[in-house]
């Protein structure tokens, strides 16, 4: 089946239209608050959104169904990519983690009265959500089969005991979906379960709020206490058991997601690079004539080019039926690891004016790309994986060795 990179022209419209919004409104927003959204108000949420609702650009990604324009992962890339130019273009478009991957989950899996519970406010913006798997050490993290927190039956539903942390968004969210394990044991393969709990159920507290290099993520990131929190068999999202793969379904388009929204900033970053380029003097000329900067900006121009490229390519795997777990990781290695380098280029490009947190964004961006590299999954975690896809094939029978 051939690749189709070809962009539909009321994609191509509403991604023209997208990057209006973010130049006109949303980084007069992002500069006021100098990009930190962590203890921001709902108000700033709910005006972006509301704007963004006036300007026809909102929630891309949902479905016709619950009020969005129903975007395939192609069209998506390119609609992310124009939102992600500002920190906050994401979050006003309501297409920002974690919701985003969160209503991609509701869709694929949850039942029809879960959806109208949980999904329909959600792509509205009426509520906003978290996804509570990670947990402090020994518990899951890069390695979610040391999942520890735990749901045993109870009259009527479940009780959910354990802790999670660096859970974003969770300060304010509607609704938690839980991973919990409803049988064996940390290092097993399976056992899990999700969950959906409303905020305010009894047991489940947010003990703090985690200080974070990053401070672009809306409500930052929470760690949160599960103690005797129960909850009901309709409450159970996906199969009992089956957790794990249930998540499969979020987070292999979730990482993504992650590499459009913030190819997005190393586009930004890279035209702030480009118009330093071509206007400071120094010895004698412009620096863009200057070889090393020259180098510097055609790496970074490669690195965007390469990056979108490996995203269409993986959205058309996804859009096409593909697991595409071996192009996911690789994908989202390089993409994080791209921005990083583009950001840091210009940084450096710009000098002193690169740090300066008042007059460019570049200071900024730099600490909020520098955790991508951890998200969804560090660097080291894919390449073992995708390491272990690729030798595979070539594996003598009987041989021993971990499979993927």
């Amino acid at each position: 089946m051939p690749i189709q990179f070809d962009v539909d022209p009321t994609v191509a419209q509403l991604a023209e239209a997208t990057s209006a919004f973010v130049r006109e409104v949303v980084i007069p927003a992002e500069r006021a608050c100098g990009g930190s959204v962590h203890d921001a108000p709902e108000t700033l949420r709910e005006t972006l959104q509301k704007g963004a609702h006036d300007a026809g650009v909102f929630a891309p990604h949902v479905p016709t169904r619950w009020g969005g324009h129903g975007l395939d992962l192609r069209g998506q890339a390119v609609v992310f990519e124009a939102a992600g130019y500002s920190l906050l273009g994401p979050l006003a478009l309501n297409c920002a983690a974690p919701d985003e991957g969160n209503m991609h989950l509701l869709e694929m899996v949850a039942t029809e009265d879960q959806k109208e519970r949980y999904l329909r406010p959600l792509a509205a913006g009426e509520v906003r959500s978290c996804f509570a798997m990670t947990e402090p050490a020994p518990g899951a993290g890069a390695d979610p089969r040391s999942l520890r927190t735990t749901a045993i039956r109870v009259p009527g539903g479940w009780r959910i005991d354990g802790r999670k942390w660096f859970i974003s968004g969770a300060n304010g969210a509607g609704f938690a979906i839980v991973m919990a394990r409803t049988s064996g044991s940390p290092g097993d393969p399976g056992g899990a379960t999700m969950f959906l709990v409303d905020a305010g159920t009894a047991g489940m507290s947010i003990v703090r709020d985690i200080e974070t290099l990053d401070e672009g993520l809306f409500a930052g990131h929470s760690e949160i206490v599960f103690d005797a929190c129960v909850v009901g068999d309709d409450q159970v999202l996906g199969e009992v058991g089956h957790g794990f793969a249930g998540a499969q379904v979020r987070l292999g388009p979730a990482r993504m997601t992650h590499c459009m929204r913030w190819l997005g900033a190393a586009r930004r970053a890279q035209d702030v690079a480009l118009e330093r380029a071509g206007s400071r003097m120094a010895f004698g000329s412009v620096l863009g004539d200057l070889g090393m900067v020259q180098q510097m900006l055609a790496d970074s121009e490669i690195d965007i080019e390469a990056s979108r490229a490996l995203i269409l390519r993986t959205a058309w795997e996804l859009d096409t039926g593909s697991a595409a777990a071996q192009l996911t990781s690789v994908s989202k290695t390089f993409v994080a690891e791209a921005v990083n380098r583009v950001v840091d280029r210009a940084v450096q490009i710009c000098g002193a004016l690169g740090i300066s947190a008042a007059d460019a964004p570049l200071a900024r961006l730099l600490r909020e790309v520098r955790p991508f590299r951890i998200y969804d999954g560090p660097s080291e975690t894919h390449r073992f994986a995708i390491a272990r896809r690729a030798v595979r094939p070539y594996r003598r029978p009987g041989e021993g060795g971990a499979d993927a």
